[in-house]
């Protein structure tokens, strides 16, 4: 009789999900800004490149904007979003200085593989080790959670870099990635058709179009398609860096910034959003520290460039700000803990980097 009993318990157990945590989450956006490093986003404003005519050509004005003798104040000038909201709401990982550590596993610290190790949930150094546009021959965990039914043509990717048809396999996934000056097709909104103009007419020498295209053509598809899973990926951070212009990268970083706040308050503006969002933050790879001269590269050569750092925002995730304790994460968990937010255990043609519990803990 007890036996029997048991039995049905744990049948019912197994059945409702009785016991277990049920998540709040029923929408993802994974965003990222490309090489942008773990020093500014907790440090704010490097004194050394700050001070460098090489790199800083009107010190004053920029000093102005974004320098404080304290490391709170200059990180909160620079990223007043961050420092703010994520801060108070959120969680931010991979502050190296407090023992917080967050690392690729790739062996190429660049671009391609980074994207590669953050959607697919492993690197692959055998197969994705350039920046060339070959279709990816793995399964990221858009495109497994593109075959889940309740997600399926509920998923899309906005990206600066005119790669990612390729990094996440359009062609193969059918999941729309609009990139680079891709023209948006269809019935037009008012503002599309603008930016629409604004990409045929305007030059940018930094990167395959100006961020702020990227970032309002996905804003306008999430007011209009309701996405349920949302990649966004912004490149000037990357860019104004390789061309030694360091106002150009705190101001790409702080529009970055940006973007997230004004991304954040229309989610939480609109009922199919609001208070079921989780953000997931981070960048693809890190770039040069010391000496200082190093801070406009990346790849295996450059020391310190395997170094991120992410940051989480959203219903499930508990608010414990800043991280201070010692930790070593990795950039191949991203994909299985976005999953784990939808409820899903995300499985790839290779083993991916395990779910990051803290984050998931409310």
């Amino acid at each position: 009789m007890k036996k029997a009993l048991f039995t049905l318990i744990l049948a019912f157990i197994l059945f409702t999900g009785f016991g277990q945590e049920q998540r709040k989450t029923e929408n993802v956006f994974l965003i990222t800004t490309d090489g942008f490093r773990w020093k500014e986003v907790f440090g704010g404003i490097d004194s050394t490149l700050l001070n460098d005519g090489q790199y800083t050509k009107d010190a004053k004005s920029l000093k102005q904007k974004y320098w404080s003798d304290t490391l709170e104040l200059r990180r909160s000038k620079l990223l007043p979003f961050f420092w703010k909201t994520i801060a108070s709401k959120g969680q931010l990982h991979g502050n190296r200085d407090l023992g917080s550590l967050v690392n690729v596993t790739n062996q190429q610290w660049f671009s391609y593989p980074g994207y590669n190790e953050i959607l697919a949930g492993f690197s692959d150094d055998e197969k994705i080790n350039s920046n060339d546009k070959i279709d990816n021959p793995n399964t990221t965990v858009l495109e497994f959670l593109n075959q889940q039914k309740e997600l399926k043509g509920r998923i899309a990717a906005f990206s600066t870099w005119d790669c990612f048809p390729f990094i996440i396999n359009e062609k193969r996934t059918g999941i729309p990635v609009n990139s680079g000056k891709e023209l948006v097709e269809g019935k037009l909104s008012p503002k599309e058709e603008l930016l629409n103009e604004i990409q045929t007419q305007v030059p940018n020498q930094i990167a395959d179009r100006h961020d702020f295209v990227t970032y309002h053509l996905a804003k306008e598809y999430v007011k209009n398609k309701h996405p349920k899973v949302l990649f966004l990926a912004f490149d000037e951070t990357d860019d104004y860096a390789h061309a030694g212009n360091y106002e150009g990268y705190l101001q790409a970083a702080q529009n970055f910034d940006t973007f997230l706040k004004d991304l954040w308050d229309l989610v939480q503006s609109d009922p199919q959003y609001k208070d079921k969002t989780t953000f997931i933050i981070t960048s693809d790879h890190g770039r040069g520290i010391k000496p200082k001269s190093k801070w406009t590269d990346h790849g295996y050569k450059t020391a310190y460039s395997d170094q991120i750092w992410f940051a989480t925002m959203g219903p499930d995730t508990k608010a414990l700000g800043e991280i201070k304790t010692s930790e070593q994460l990795y950039q191949n968990q991203i994909a299985k803990t976005l999953a784990a937010f939808l409820g899903f255990d995300y499985k790839s043609n290779k083993t991916v980097g395990d779910k990051i519990e803290l984050v998931l803990k409310k």
